[in-house]
């Protein structure tokens, strides 16, 4: 299954500079993603999703990338939210795609601006969350909060309940759009349209289909990462054809230049070496009936945080060879280093916490992520 064909690739790269300008995904990005079903490849078929696996659903991904990476971090992050909302109560799956399969929900899991009291019913839930990607396109929204003596749930608010800050001024992923969502006033929220993290954790679903059984954290985690690796294979196409296009390059001098030969070399096998982990991860999992061991859900998790650092490795082989005319403003390879780089500062490409986790572990101490 193939969603994003050339066609929506031409659609997104055009569209490039006016979503980095205005700092969101353009909305003939986002209606191309729309058409092709994109957003509904995770969706339960029962909501008119197209239950499409997970290899199939990145490999979409990395295509949109290739054409800007702000579009796919940010629809990427909208997209996999349907994995986590068929996981929910049947309710909170009606209220949100009962209408509309193309009803798009941004997300902030970081709890540390939230503030969540039970009440019958349900939640009083109220603060603040950042980094919301692609908010001002959807009407829909995942938080995350802690309630005393209970724990980590996730709110499904809509978006009636919370206003949106802008405050995404940055220097790389401009176009993600990745603004504040503002709950003023406590609103509330149905004990139905949370999800608890422990549920999560032990894949609790309703689903006919096994795939739904995976942890759904194996989903998101690899969305924040992935749109890197399609920015780095452009990176690549644009380093090979501005040096056989250099005034002081021809492809017969390259013949014998064997620093840059290296540097292509070297940035193809990074480019290979990850899509052979997460594609064998994901094949492996399917094997398994999509119920990973415990040991490879943590194994998968580190792999996943990084896919940044060996983008970032590629993109600064390419750069540091770009040539005279890379420092100038507005050479398109600057972009691709700021987009790369900024991915790394999202937790969840962050290494050392998940070695030490899958380190200390493989030496029999209780596993301290849920999230995986």
């Amino acid at each position: 299954m193939q969603t994003v064909t050339a066609d929506v690739q031409d659609i997104i790269a055009k569209h490039a500079d006016e979503t980095r300008s205005n700092r969101q995904v353009s909305d003939a990005a986002v209606q191309a993603l729309k058409d092709s079903g994109f957003f509904k490849m995770m969706l339960p078929k029962k909501w008119g999703g197209l239950e499409a696996r997970p290899q199939e659903f990145f490999q979409d991904h990395i295509r949109i990338a290739e054409a800007d990476m702000s579009t796919a971090w940010a629809c990427g992050i909208i997209a996999v939210h349907a994995f986590q909302i068929a996981m929910m109560d049947e309710q909170a799956q009606q209220d949100v795609y009962g209408e509309d399969p193309n009803t798009l929900v941004s997300s902030s899991y970081n709890p540390v601006g939230a503030k969540a009291e039970a009440c019958e019913g349900g939640f009083m839930l109220s603060g603040r969350w950042g980094w919301s990607s692609g908010s001002g396109h959807c009407s829909w929204a995942l938080l995350g909060g802690v309630i005393p003596g209970d724990g980590y749930r996730t709110f499904l608010v809509p978006r009636s309940d919370y206003t949106i800050e802008d405050t995404w001024d940055v220097m790389g992923l401009q176009g993600t759009g990745s603004n504040d969502v503002v709950i003023e006033k406590p609103v509330f929220v149905p004990f139905y349209r949370t999800h608890h993290q422990i549920d999560g954790f032990n894949c609790v679903n309703e689903q006919e289909n096994p795939m739904y059984g995976l942890p759904w954290a194996q989903t998101f985690i690899r969305v924040v990462n992935t749109p890197a690796i399609g920015a780095l294979k452009h990176a690549l196409k644009m380093f090979i054809e501005s040096r056989t296009g250099a005034a002081t390059t021809d492809m017969t001098k390259l013949a014998g230049d064997v620093e840059i030969q290296e540097r292509v070399a070297k940035v193809k096998n990074i480019i290979a070496e990850l899509e052979a982990v997460m594609f064998k991860n994901f094949d492996e999992m399917e094997a398994n009936g999509w119920k990973p061991t415990m040991e490879q859900r943590l194994l998968y998790r580190y792999q996943a945080s990084l896919v940044s650092e060996r983008c970032i490795e590629g993109i600064d082989i390419l750069f540091d060879a770009a040539g005279g005319r890379s420092v100038f403003s507005g050479h398109p390879l600057q972009q691709f280093w700021k987009d790369i780089h900024m991915s790394r500062c999202h937790v969840a490409n962050n290494p050392t916490p998940f070695a030490r986790n899958l380190g200390s572990t493989s030496f029999g101490v209780e596993n301290q992520d849920f999230f995986v």
